[in-house]
C-alpha cells in the first residue's frame, strides 16, 4: 500500500473511531438505564408506560417541526450554490486546479465500463485529472475488466490488499494517500456525474469561506420508475438532497454526507486522518467530524445520477448498513457528550441528536406506535386509553395525522421540484416504505451488537436509465 495506513484514524484518534463499538462507560450506562427502566416498570408500570409514551410523543412532535424547519431553511440565499454556463466560461480563463477522483469498486466488473465512460465524459482538463480505480487485489473479475478497458493516461488502478475490515472507507484511505490533486472526490461504481460537476465544485470552493472543506453534490436516480421501491427511494433522495441537506448547510449544522460525490480539500481530509475504516456509514461520520473541527459543508446544484436499488433483498441490506453506520456514528460521538456540546454548540448538538440519533430511534419505536394505533382503531382496549391522558392523546393524534402528512408532503414536494410527476401518486403510499425502514432499523440494531463491521454489499446493474 506504498506506506499508506488505511486504519490511521483508529490508531491516531481512537476516540473518533468505531473500532470499539461501545466503550466500557457506554456499556455501563446502557446497563444502568435498562435496570432503571425495568425497576420503574415493576414499581409503577402505568406511570412508567405513560412517561415513555409522553417522551416518545414529544420526540415525534420535535421531528415533525424539525423537518419543516429544514425545508424552510433550504430557501435561504446560498443554501444551494448555483453556477451557470457563463460563470464556468469566465473561470475557464484561468488554469483549473488538479483534481483527484477515487472510485472504490468491489466485485463490479459489469459496471466498470460504464464508470470509465462517465469519467471520460467529464468536462475537465484531462491533464489536471488524477483518477484512481480502487480495486481489491483478490477481485480478479473487476481487475480483468479494468485491464480490458482503454484507460486514459490520467487513470490508474490501485490494488487494495485484502485485510480486515473489508470496507469502502479503508479502500478510500489508500487512495487518499496517493491522491495528487488539490481537491478529491469520491464516486461509486454506478455513478453518472453531470459533466460540469468538477468545475462547479471548484467554483463552490472558491466562492465560499475558507472554512468550507467539503462540497456535497446532490444525488438522485436514473431508474426511478423501475418499480414501487425505486419510486419511494427516488422521492426520499429528492427530499433529502434537494431540500434537507441544503437546509442543514444554511443553518450551519452537521451535514451527514452522501456516500458519493462529496468533494474535499485534500489537505483538510488528510488532516482529519481520512475516513474511519470501521464505520459502515463513513460518510455520515466524516460529516460530523468536519463540523466538530470547525469546518463547514456546502451543497452545490449539480447532480450525480445513481442506480436506485430495486431489489427488496439488496435494499434491506443496503439500508441496514446505513442505519447501522448511523448508530456507530452516534455512539462514537456521544462518548464524551460534553466535548461534543462544546464543539458543536447547543444548536449543533441538538441537530446531531435529531439527525443522527433520532433517525435510528424513530425506526425502532415506530412499529410500537403503529401497533398501538392499529389496536386503538380496531379494538379500542381500555389499557391504551390509560396510556394516553387528554393532552398526550391530543399530541399523539397530531403526530399521527399532521406529522405523517408533513413527511409525505415533503417527499411529494421533492418529486415536484424534480419534475417526477409520475412518482407523486405512488408516494402517497410512503408509510409502507417506512415499515421497510423500521424492519431494516431493527436489523441494524441487532447487527450492531453481533457484527458491527460487516459491510453488506449492494448489487448494481439491475436498473436501466429512465426519465422521471
Amino acid at each position: 500500500m506504498n506506506g499508506a495506513d488505511p486504519l490511521e484514524l483508529s490508531r491516531v484518534r481512537p476516540e473518533w473511531s468505531a473500532r470499539e463499538p461501545l466503550t466500557r462507560g457506554q456499556r455501563a450506562a446502557m446497563i444502568a438505564a435498562a435496570v432503571f427502566v425495568l425497576a420503574a416498570a415493576v414499581a409503577a408500570p402505568l406511570a412508567a408506560a405513560r412517561a415513555a409514551v409522553l417522551l416518545c410523543t414529544l420526540f415525534y412532535l420535535a421531528v415533525t417541526v424539525y423537518k419543516l424547519v429544514l425545508v424552510r431553511a433550504a430557501e435561504h440565499a446560498g443554501a444551494l450554490l448555483r453556477f451557470d454556463a457563463e460563470a464556468l466560461a469566465r473561470r475557464d480563463a484561468r488554469p483549473w486546479p488538479h483534481y483527484s477522483i477515487l472510485v472504490p469498486m468491489y466485485r463490479e466488473p459489469e459496471t466498470l465500463p460504464q464508470m470509465v465512460a462517465a469519467l471520460k465524459a467529464l468536462d475537465y482538463p484531462a491533464d489536471r485529472l488524477d483518477v484512481q480505480l480502487l480495486l481489491e487485489a483478490d477481485d480478479a473479475a473487476t481487475l480483468d475488466a479494468a485491464r480490458r478497458e482503454s484507460l486514459p493516461p490520467a487513470f490508474r488502478v490501485t490494488a487494495i490488499p485484502p485485510s480486515f475490515p473489508r470496507t469502502k472507507p479503508k479502500a478510500c484511505n489508500v487512495g487518499l494517500h496517493g491522491a495528487a490533486g488539490e481537491f478529491v472526490v469520491i464516486y461509486d461504481a454506478e455513478d453518472r456525474p453531470e459533466r460540469d460537476q468538477l468545475k462547479k465544485a471548484v467554483l463552490a470552493f472558491e466562492s465560499s469561506p475558507a472554512g468550507v472543506a467539503c462540497v456535497q453534490s446532490r444525488l438522485n436516480y436514473y431508474n426511478p420508475r423501475q418499480n414501487l421501491l425505486t419510486r419511494w427511494f427516488a422521492a426520499e433522495y429528492s427530499a433529502w438532497f434537494d431540500m434537507q441537506l441544503p437546509g442543514l448547510s444554511a443553518l450551519g449544522a452537521v451535514v451527514p454526507l452522501g456516500g458519493t460525490s462529496n468533494h474535499f480539500r485534500t489537505a483538510v481530509l488528510r488532516g482529519l486522518h481520512g475516513w474511519d475504516a470501521y464505520n459502515v456509514a463513513e460518510d455520515c461520520d466524516l460529516g460530523v467530524r468536519l463540523r466538530r473541527t470547525g469546518h463547514a459543508t456546502a451543497v452545490v446544484a449539480t447532480t450525480t445520477w445513481e442506480e436506485a436499488c430495486g431489489d427488496l433483498k439488496f435494499w434491506i441490506r443496503q439500508r441496514t448498513r446505513w442505519q447501522k453506520g448511523y448508530l456507530q456514528t452516534y455512539c462514537v460521538h456521544m462518548r464524551r457528550p460534553g466535548a461534543l456540546l462544546r464543539e458543536l454548540g447547543l444548536a449543533g448538538f441538538l441537530h446531531f441528536q435529531l439527525l443522527i440519533g433520532g433517525g435510528i430511534f424513530a425506526s425502532l419505536i415506530n412499529p410500537v406506535f403503529w401497533l398501538m394505533a392499529l389496536l386503538w382503531f380496531v379494538v379500542r382496549p381500555s389499557a391504551l386509553d390509560a396510556l394516553f391522558p387528554g393532552p398526550v392523546f391530543a399530541a399523539a393524534a397530531l403526530c399521527l395525522f399532521a406529522g405523517n402528512f408533513v413527511f409525505v408532503y415533503i417527499n411529494l414536494l421533492g418529486c415536484y421540484q424534480r419534475r417526477y410527476d409520475r412518482l407523486l401518486a405512488p408516494n402517497l403510499l410512503s408509510p409502507l416504505y417506512w415499515v421497510l425502514m423500521s424492519y431494516s432499523g431493527w436489523r441494524a440494531f441487532l447487527q450492531f451488537f453481533r457484527n458491527p463491521f460487516h459491510w453488506e454489499k449492494t448489487r448494481h446493474g439491475l436498473g436501466a436509465p429512465q426519465n422521471g
